[in-house]
């Protein structure tokens, strides 16, 4: 049976509970506002491992300077009954100030080969931020395995190039993305959108697929099927498209021809709500 699960927000008490649990340790950093995707996660890592902990931390150093970092969702309450449902056993939830103990930090900086595209120039210094909170995150926790979902698929190359860049012994597991009903990848930030915008927002999943059908068709080129699925996402109402690209599954090099393994990765706003969505391509149709 299952022990309690423990909350912790300090270093010393995280480091105390590792020292008395040996085995394989599962490791799901998150920013809370958890939902089913997060879950996901948890349950692999639940179905893979000795011990899972959870971390809810809202790092300031991946929010520009007009992003939502204040009006970032944090219902602690609910993403703790959440954990304690879904077998997590330690939650580590510490403040800014237990995490950054300066004004000014170290920083890790990835390589520009994988954060020079895509959503990195309208979010400048955001992988930076992430790859400094994960790296402090891991050398925390020490996990054996972490666990990211492929929704934020920039991210996870980025913190896969970390690991094998540094010689970091943590194994890094992609989840697949996890989706509703009509296709929407699942986001702490779609709480944000109004009715209209949901009932709109699938449309970017399935503009996806129609890329991937049209780029494997043979009957089109790449180039084609990105221009028609760049101009079905300009004409929905009220959206601000941002990126529409096939890029190498690993590097991330932006393709102008199909080469598997690829992903087709799309960022766009609707109202002001800015969405991600990304659709693995690593095998020809039937």
């Amino acid at each position: 049976m299952q022990a309690t699960m423990q909350v912790v927000e300090t270093v010393k008490d995280l480091k105390s509970w590792r020292r008395a649990h040996v085995g394989r340790v599962g490791f799901v950093p998150t920013m809370g506002a958890l939902h089913e995707g997060h879950m996901s996660l948890v349950r692999q890592a639940r179905q893979e491992c000795d011990f899972v902990i959870i971390s809810i931390f809202v790092n300031p150093l991946q929010f520009g300077p007009h992003e939502d970092l204040n009006k970032y969702p944090r219902p602690i309450e609910k993403d703790l009954d959440l954990c304690r449902k879904n077998g997590v056993d330690l939650v580590f939830h510490p403040t800014v100030e237990e995490m950054y103990t300066g004004a000014e930090t170290t920083k890790v900086v990835p390589p520009a080969n994988i954060t020079s595209t895509l959503c990195a120039p309208i979010r400048p210094g955001h992988f930076i931020g992430v790859a400094t909170v994960v790296m402090k995150l891991f050398n925390m926790v020490e996990p054996t395995v972490a666990y990211f979902g492929e929704k934020d698929y920039q991210q996870l190359t980025v913190i896969r190039q970390m690991v094998a860049d540094l010689n970091i012994p943590i194994e890094i597991v992609g989840v697949p993305t996890y989706r509703d009903k009509d296709g929407l990848a699942l986001s702490s930030r779609n709480i944000y959108m109004n009715e209209e915008e949901r009932l709109l927002a699938p449309k970017l999943h399935q503009v996806l697929c129609q890329v991937r059908d049209d780029a494997l068709s043979g009957k089109v080129s790449l180039k084609y099927a990105l221009t028609r699925g760049r101009e079905i996402i300009r004409q929905i109402p009220n959206s601000e498209l941002q990126y529409l690209e096939v890029c190498d599954a690993v590097t991330l090099e932006i393709l102008n021809e199909v080469r598997l393994p690829m992903v087709i990765l799309v960022a766009a706003k609707l109202g002001n709500v800015r969405l991600i969505d990304n659709l693995v391509v690593d095998k020809a149709l039937r």
